[in-house]
């Protein structure tokens, strides 16, 4: 059905997603504020690994459920979630666990903004000449490198990366697999912390998240950068030499 074509009741009902996203994620913001925390997991500790241990299969499926409802409602503790990944179920099953929550919760947050607000938005942004148009052109034009280097940098909150692509247009499968491919080393670190996490309880401390801006974490974080980054400027210089 086309937008313009659409009934009023239609062009609502696009939007209906990404409205119940964006409530829930201020009722989040104000009610669990502080129980999605790092002393809410020490508290708990004990019983949840009692649990893993009697029904590991209920656990990780409900862990999957707990981190997509973060990620795709925008709700505090994405960080918590990423550490208690690894803290219950160990370096690589955590990290795949926090990759499957992650990755799904993104797409769904993806496809809702891309119903409602992306179609429209990306439609007007195709009809104008102005910047935004140049804009998304260009970002079209490299949209793998682009859609890597938000998701491997550490900077860009994950809901920028999550929306913005929606917004302007990009194709839903570069979308998706630059998303799994994306997040894995931020996710690999933080099940990395997780592991050594109840050392870290015991010592009665929180873990040090600023340890992902050592040398050695963020090096080759930077590196991946880079090599996304690389058939951007390849092109660029390409375009310069035709010139």
């Amino acid at each position: 059905m086309n937008h313009a074509n659409a009934t009023p009741r239609a062009r609502y009902a696009r939007h209906l997603p990404l409205a119940v996203i964006a409530c829930v994620a201020i009722a989040g913001a104000i009610l669990l504020g502080d129980m999605v925390s790092f002393d809410t997991l020490r508290t708990h500790r004990e019983a949840l690994m009692a649990f893993r241990d009697g029904h590991l299969g209920v656990l990780t499926l409900a862990f999957v459920v707990v981190y997509f409802g973060i990620v795709a409602f925008s709700l505090p503790g994405g960080a918590v979630a990423s550490v208690t990944g690894g803290f219950l179920f160990g370096l690589m099953l955590g990290t795949l666990l926090n990759l499957a929550g992650a990755s799904l919760g993104a797409i769904a947050i993806f496809a809702a903004a891309r119903m409602g607000l992306g179609r429209m938005l990306a439609t007007r942004i195709e009809a104008s000449d102005g910047t935004l148009k140049r804009i998304k052109d260009g970002l079209l034009e490299h949209e793998v490198s682009v859609l890597l280097l938000m998701r491997l940098i550490p900077i860009v909150p994950f809901f920028v990366a999550n929306l913005l692509p929606a917004l302007v247009g990009v194709r839903f499968f570069n979308y998706a697999w630059t998303t799994v491919l994306g997040i894995v080393p931020g996710t690999l670190v933080y099940a990395w912390v997780g592991v050594g996490l109840g050392e870290v309880f015991d010592r009665g401390e929180d873990p040090d998240l600023s340890l992902l801006w050592e040398p050695q974490i963020i090096a080759p974080i930077l590196g991946l950068c880079v090599l996304a980054a690389l058939p951007i400027l390849v092109r660029k210089l390409r375009a310069k030499k035709v010139a």
